[in-house]
């Protein structure tokens, strides 16, 4: 049985006619931003961060350090995956996804009010890493219950293109961070900018978390849930029952996600301190290379998603397995040879236009791989897996690569290694447009 449906007529008006579905689309999309923003702010100012709060002799040394403190926040989303995961399969996606955004504000602010190590020692890195898992937690449970949230409001013909607003919201959380960080290395001195200008992203994204909280808690719960809920068809124990009845789902899942995890947080993340840091590309240059690529992970991320809609998921994410394993060698070896802002522009688009083939289909393909009473908590756990294994281990293991091998172009292998594991999980796929949500 579907869990919602819709005629022809609605299948092709519902975002005008729907105020219900476009008051949570703007919710999850706008939340998103916000949660995106705040998580991700961390890698773009990796080398102030390694300044303040790991001092070393050796930067390559303290750059570790701050990436590897980057990797402990990816620690703590499986975790949040479980926790949030089995609340929202419990109590309700719109509970779960209010509490996300309250403690990923938090720990984002904290964050930028944290003195540096010079002037508290070994507190000011522990507190980081304290904020780290914090805002890992949350992230855990917001990615998957935004997915779900979307795609149970969704109608069954349009599942692709809806819930792609929930990657929009990511690729603007992208933006945001970008475009901020970019302004604030051309308008500050380098001086300035690492005395207190890499604070500023910190405070605003804490500021803007209540708006998205604001959002959350005036949008109604999704009716798939609504009467799982009134037909007391809850589960009592989602993450028991997901692992007892889901397992090669959980695996598929976690297989197929690791395409778009390491080109996200390879191409569009861990790059621009690479071109800054290994090719002395200048850091404004960098982050507004990267404000491009997000351009196109917005515009082109529905197009992918609608385009799903009718083709069907798995084509879209056979192209993108296919595009990381034969061109990450050629977009290093380009970036590499040519050493330029216009090589890192041309890298990094290429590498978006692939990874959208993933963003569109992505929160149709993990929510339809599971049933309703263990949604959430299977879709975030095999996600949360994947992103904390293969991506927040990307900038350091890319990192760690071209200073173990001597070679610049090494971190490409990694991308390389996510596709082919990525491609034998999307054989194993089962194809989910057109058809009902499982119950």
């Amino acid at each position: 049985m579907s869990d919602r449906t819709y005629d022809d007529t609605a299948v092709a008006t519902s975002l005008r006619s729907d105020p219900m579905l476009r008051k949570a689309v703007l919710s999850c999309t706008i939340g998103q931003v916000f949660e995106n923003f705040d998580f991700v702010l961390y890698g773009f100012m990796a080398a102030a961060l390694s300044r303040a709060f790991f001092p070393s002799s050796d930067p390559v040394a303290a750059l570790l350090s701050t990436f590897a403190t980057f990797a402990v926040g990816f620690l703590m989303r499986p975790v949040g995956a479980f926790v949030i995961g089995r609340y929202g399969d419990k109590y309700g996606r719109r509970r779960a996804l209010v509490l996300t955004i309250v403690m990923m504000a938090l720990a984002t602010g904290i964050v930028g009010l944290i003195p540096t190590y010079a002037a508290i020692g070994i507190a000011a890195p522990i507190i980081l890493v304290i904020c780290r898992l914090f805002q890992g937690f949350a992230a855990g449970g917001e990615w998957g219950g935004a997915a779900v949230f979307l795609v149970e409001y969704a109608p069954q013909n349009q599942r692709g293109y809806i819930s792609s607003f929930q990657q929009i919201g990511t690729g603007l959380g992208l933006l945001l961070a970008t475009f901020s960080a970019a302004l604030l290395t051309y308008f500050l001195s380098a001086e300035t900018f690492q005395s207190w200008g890499w604070r500023i992203p910190f405070l605003v994204g804490f500021i803007l978390g209540p708006i998205g909280h604001y959002l959350r808690t005036r949008v109604a719960e999704t009716p798939v849930f609504t009467r799982h809920a009134a037909a007391d068809n809850v589960s009592s124990n989602p993450i028991q029952e997901a692992f007892a009845t889901q397992r090669r789902s959980l695996f598929v899942i976690f297989g197929v996600s690791i395409i778009p995890v390491c080109l996200y947080w390879v191409f569009l993340v861990f790059l621009p301190t690479f071109a800054a840091r290994q090719l002395h590309i200048g850091a404004s240059a960098t982050f507004f290379s990267t404000t491009l690529a997000g351009v196109i992970y917005v515009v082109l991320t529905p197009v992918m998603g609608a385009l799903s809609d009718r083709v069907g998921r798995k084509p879209l994410l056979f192209a993108a397995a296919i595009g990381s394993i034969v061109l990450s060698y050629p977009l290093f070896l380009l970036l590499v040879s040519w050493n330029s802002i216009g090589a890192l522009v041309l890298a990094q688009a290429i590498a978006t236009v692939i990874l959208t083939l993933c963003t569109g289909v992505a929160c149709a393909v993990l929510s339809e791989a599971f049933p309703t009473r263990v949604r959430y908590t299977a879709l975030s756990v095999s996600y949360g897996l994947s992103v904390a294994i293969f991506g927040g281990f990307a900038p350091f293991i890319g990192t760690a690569l071209i200073s173990l091998t001597g070679s610049p172009i090494a971190p490409a292998y990694y991308v390389i290694f996510g596709g082919f594991l990525g491609l034998i999980a999307v054989f194993f796929l089962r194809e989910g447009a057109r058809r009902p949500l499982l119950d």
